[in-house]
């Protein structure tokens, strides 16, 4: 079968093609010939064998690239489980780029790889995640719906569901990511943990910190990006504010509710709040009749 596809050195193909003729039935001008030509000035010729059928397959419409491009990620899937990687449902997974696996992974349905990824041994990635230019060493279980871009995730560390590490995130060993967490440019120290509903941005974060949930890290003021530093063993309580540029010492306790915009120390409660008031005989807005 000739699927069209020729390679010629540029000059002698020039030379063959002003003498190709249609002297056939159909009147065509065929450039097969040209191999004859080949041959007859003694320039070598050889072929190339496709190892499946469908890498010569035609493409002429959407459908067409659709139905090989399942076919090729079936392939990817094959050689994924001959090297024991574990798949809930090889029809239902999309390489876009190279990924490779170590001993025992798992990978569950939906999940998308882009560029370069790398999954260690024993690492769970779970439904509908997105994986791109992202190392994940061994023993991390990733929940499902979490989003990993241009990130460095250490070993045994649990990341979502429904968490998003962006550009520059780098997880140390043991480090918790939670549900509606997103990271971004920022260091997380050994077995730290952010577990609920907040935002880090441009820090650095030591060991053993535990940043409370609806936590934020104000890194930008609308022209210039600072860093937070937040130092081992800190507590961040809930719905904080870290306000850059801006450090958390070591030990240090953040009260829930808080805005903090200088430095806390070491070992310390530091909290900002504005006192409580109750207003006695206050009535809600009633809607008006129309």
């Amino acid at each position: 079968m000739n699927t069209g596809i020729l390679i010629a050195p540029t000059k002698k193909l020039r030379e063959w093609l002003s003498k190709l003729g249609n002297n056939n039935a159909q009147g065509e001008f065929y450039l097969t010939d040209i191999v004859a030509m080949a041959v007859a000035d003694g320039i070598p010729v050889s072929t190339a064998q496709p190892a499946q059928r469908w890498e010569v397959e035609g493409i002429n419409n959407k459908s067409q690239l659709a139905t090989l491009e399942r076919v090729w990620q079936q392939t990817v899937a094959g050689k994924l489980m001959a090297q024991g990687v574990t798949l809930a449902d090889p029809a239902r997974l999309d390489v876009r780029g190279n990924l490779t696996c170590g001993r025992d992974v798992e990978i569950d349905v939906g999940c998308i790889f882009e560029g370069n990824v790398t999954l260690g041994d024993k690492v769970k990635v779970g439904a509908y995640s997105i994986l791109r230019d992202a190392s994940i060493e061994h023993g991390t279980q990733i929940a499902a719906y979490s989003h990993i871009d241009s990130s460095e995730v250490g070993a045994n560390c649990h990341i979502g569901p429904y968490a998003r590490l962006r550009p520059g995130t780098k997880l140390a060993e043991d480090a918790h990511i939670g549900n509606f967490v997103e990271i971004k440019n920022s260091e997380i120290g050994k077995g730290s943990k952010a577990n609920h509903l907040s935002y880090i941005g441009d820090s650095t974060v030591g060991s053993r910190v535990n940043i409370g949930a609806g936590t934020i890290t104000c890194n930008y003021d609308g022209a210039n990006k600072f860093r937070t530093i937040i130092e081992d063993d800190a507590f961040i309580g809930s719905d904080t504010q870290l306000v850059a540029p801006v450090r958390v010492g070591k030990g240090a306790t953040i009260g829930a509710g808080s805005t903090i915009t200088k430095d806390a120390p070491d070992n310390e409660l530091t909290l900002s709040r504005s006192k409580q008031i109750t207003i006695n005989g206050w009535k809600r807005p009633q809607k008006v009749k129309k």
